[in-house]
C-alpha cells in the first residue's frame, strides 16, 4: 500500500491540521472520561485511502464493547483532486464522529467539520454538533446547548433552527437528538473569523461533552430493563434517520466504495429489526423499498448486531438503492441550502 498524498491547498492543509486537532482533542478527553470511571481503554486506529492513496484517504480511530462504549467512532478525511484539472472539486478535508455510550443514560454526540474547497480556491465550511439521548428526561442538554450557544455567538439562531429542520424524522414524526447546530456552505468575508469559529463550536461540543459523560453514568450506575429497552428503540431510530435521510452519509456511499465502513462508524452495535420494518408503511414510495431492503441486510436476531458485515451490507444496500431510484435523494434532510457536492450525487459529499 502506498502512502496517500495529501491536497497541495493552503487553506486544504490548514484544515486538516484543524481537524487531526480536533481528533486527538477529542478522543484524549474520551479516554480520560472512560478511565475516570475505570476503564482505561484506548481507541483503535484504522486507515484508508481513495485510489490507492493518489487522492487522499483518512485515518478513524474507534472503540466498541467495553463497559463505557458501545460504540464510537472518530473520523479523519481528505480527498482531494490536484491531478484532475478538469474536477470542479479541489478537495474536502472533514472530522465527523459519532459516540454511542454503552449507558442509556448518556447521551450519543454526533460532530462534523469540513471544508470544500472547488477548483477556483472558493470554500466554505460545514459545522454541525447535536446532542442524542435514548432517554432524555436524563439527558443534561441544557448545559450542552449552553456551550455551544456561547461558542456560536450570532451564529447560534440560524444553526439551531437549521439543525432541527435538518434532523427530523418525517415518518416518525420525530426529531433525532434534543440539541441540533447546524451551518451549511458557511462563508464570510473574513476567512479567519471562520475558522475560528468552526474550530471553536467543536471545541465547545468535544469538552461540554467529555465533561458530562462521567456524571451521567455515574448517577445511573444499574440501568433498568427499559432503560436498556429505549436505548435500543433510539439506536433504531438513529440507524434509520442516517441511511434514509442524511446527505453526506448517502454522498459518501455513492462516491466510492472505499470507506464504507468508516461511513457506517456511526452506526450503534445493536439495534430492533422488527421494530425498524413496522416502520416501512409510514415511508412513501420508493423509501418504503428502502426500508424493506434494510431490513433484509439485518440480521434475524433479537437484538440485531450491526457487525461490519453487515455495515458492508448496509452500505451496498444504500448505494443501490439510490442509484436506482436518484429522485429519491430530494426526499432526504436539508437544511437552508444543499451544497452542490451532495445535489450532484455522483461528486464527493464531506463524508469523502
Amino acid at each position: 500500500m502506498t502512502e496517500r498524498t495529501l491536497a497541495k491547498s493552503p487553506s486544504a492543509s490548514a484544515a486538516l491540521d484543524l481537524v487531526h486537532g480536533l481528533q486527538r482533542r477529542f478522543v484524549d478527553k474520551l479516554q480520560a472520561a472512560s478511565a475516570s470511571l475505570g476503564h482505561p481503554d484506548p481507541f483503535e486506529e484504522h486507515t484508508w485511502q481513495r485510489d490507492e492513496g493518489t487522492h487522499g484517504g483518512g485515518n478513524r480511530l474507534s472503540i466498541g464493547d467495553t463497559a463505557v462504549f458501545n460504540r464510537g467512532s472518530v473520523n479523519v478525511s481528505q480527498v482531494h483532486y490536484d491531478d484532475l484539472p478538469d474536477k470542479a472539486l479541489g478537495s474536502a478535508t472533514a472530522l465527523s464522529t459519532i459516540i454511542h455510550p454503552k449507558n442509556p443514560h448518556a447521551p450519543s454526540i454526533h460532530m462534523h467539520v469540513s471544508w470544500t474547497e472547488m477548483r477556483d480556491g472558493h470554500g466554505y465550511w460545514r459545522v454541525m454538533a447535536d446532542l442524542n439521548p435514548s432517554l432524555v428526561e436524563s439527558a443534561p442538554k441544557d448545559t450542552y446547548r449552553a456551550a455551544i450557544q456561547t461558542a456560536a455567538g450570532t451564529t447560534w439562531e440560524h444553526g439551531a433552527a437549521q439543525g432541527d429542520r435538518y434532523f427530523t424524522i418525517p415518518a416518525l414524526s420525530r426529531t433525532r437528538g434534543v440539541v441540533h447546530f447546524y451551518l451549511e456552505r458557511y462563508k464570510t468575508d473574513d476567512d479567519a473569523a471562520d475558522t475560528a469559529l468552526a474550530r471553536r463550536v467543536i471545541e465547545a461540543s468535544i469538552d461540554a461533552y467529555c465533561a458530562l459523560l462521567p456524571g451521567c453514568v455515574q448517577a445511573h450506575p444499574e440501568p433498568s430493563d427499559d432503560d436498556r429497552r429505549r436505548q435500543l428503540e433510539y439506536h433504531t431510530v438513529y440507524l434509520l434517520q442516517v441511511l434514509t435521510l442524511d446527505r453526506g452519509t448517502t454522498s459518501g456511499l455513492l462516491v466510492h466504495d472505499q470507506n464504507d465502513v468508516g461511513i457506517m462508524g456511526s452506526l450503534p452495535s445493536h439495534v430492533d429489526r422488527s421494530l425498524l420494518a413496522s416502520w416501512r408503511n409510514k415511508h412513501t414510495p420508493p423509501q418504503d423499498a428502502l426500508v424493506d431492503r434494510l431490513v433484509d441486510a439485518l440480521p434475524d436476531a433479537s437484538p440485531t448486531p450491526v457487525t461490519t458485515e453487515v455495515k458492508q451490507a448496509l452500505a451496498q444496500t444504500v448505494r443501490e438503492h439510490y442509484r436506482a431510484h436518484p429522485e429519491a435523494l430530494d426526499m432526504q434532510a436539508a437544511g437552508d441550502v444543499v451544497p452542490p457536492t451532495v445535489a450532484n450525487h455522483l461528486g464527493d459529499g464531506s463524508k469523502s
